[in-house]
């Protein structure tokens, strides 16, 4: 059974005054969520998805289809925001991007939504496994602007899908074909806006998982940390199928940032 040896390591960057990423890193869930700017409580939706998909993991059925387990921990974490809202009604608007990658007895399985991005390192080559949800991403699509127009367009930053209190979750949910041996990133656009893919690959074949995590969030800061950086960086092994809890950071690690979760449990969302 495929499992991941995953460190993960978020930073609120040089600029920004808190932190509104949040990253999961365990032996069968690895996800970044990063609250969408310009939103109320980016923080609280980051935090509270990561929350909810962690605990998902670690009592799921081992005989289900890992991309269904993705697609319902999807929908318990939109529950979950919704009744975040209805407790606190300024948090309506708030928002996430979430990229998670599960690997479960029956295989593994890809979410994706919002401009957070998987990478995949195998055979020494880094190739991106998400699609960037984001305006600019269209125009690329449709033809109508390369990708070098990209760094100076005006709307570069504006996320057209993400997880909100406000309507169904519309993540892209896909098998994911690992082997043992490949390398996984998923992380914020706090690292892809300010460092190179190449500089990312590089820096992702170096070292243990924690080593590369802490050279690449170095490299943002390096960068001028202009955002929240967050990186969760898993080795592909064989591995026990017992499934272990494992580790969150970033918004989460500030209790107020998460929705209470004794209300959750009550209504069925956690």
């Amino acid at each position: 059974m495929l499992r991941f040896r995953p460190a993960a390591m978020s930073h609120r960057g040089l600029v920004r005054q808190n932190n509104e990423d949040s990253g999961y890193a365990g032996p069968a869930l690895l996800l970044v969520a990063d609250g969408v700017g310009g939103h109320a409580a980016g923080e609280v939706a980051s935090a509270s998805v990561a929350h909810v998909m962690a605990a998902f993991a670690l009592r799921a059925e081992r005989d289900q289809n890992p991309a269904a387990l993705l697609e319902e921990a999807v929908r318990y974490a939109f529950a979950h925001l919704r009744h975040g809202v209805a407790a606190e009604p300024d948090r309506t608007g708030m928002a996430t991007t979430l990229t998670a990658v599960l690997a479960h007895q029956n295989g593994c399985a890809l979410a994706h939504v919002g401009d957070s991005r998987a990478y995949r390192l195998s055979g020494g080559t880094l190739r991106q496994i998400t699609r960037d949800d984001t305006y600019v991403q269209e125009l690329i699509d449709a033809g109508k602007i390369s990708r070098i127009d990209v760094v100076s367009h005006p709307y570069r930053s504006v996320v057209v899908r993400s997880v909100t209190a406000e309507s169904r979750p519309v993540a892209s949910i896909v098998p994911l074909e690992l082997n043992p041996g490949d390398r996984l990133l998923l992380c914020s656009d706090g690292l892809t806006d300010f460092v190179s893919e190449d500089t990312v690959a590089h820096a992702l074949s170096d070292g243990s998982p924690t080593v590369a995590a802490r050279s690449l969030v170095d490299l943002a800061l390096e960068a001028g940390g202009g955002d929240n950086v967050t990186c969760v960086v898993a080795d592909v092994c064989e591995g026990d199928p017992h499934i272990r809890a494992g580790t969150l950071v970033g918004a989460h690690q500030n209790p107020a940032n998460l929705i209470d979760p004794v209300a959750a449990v009550a209504q069925g969302t956690v």
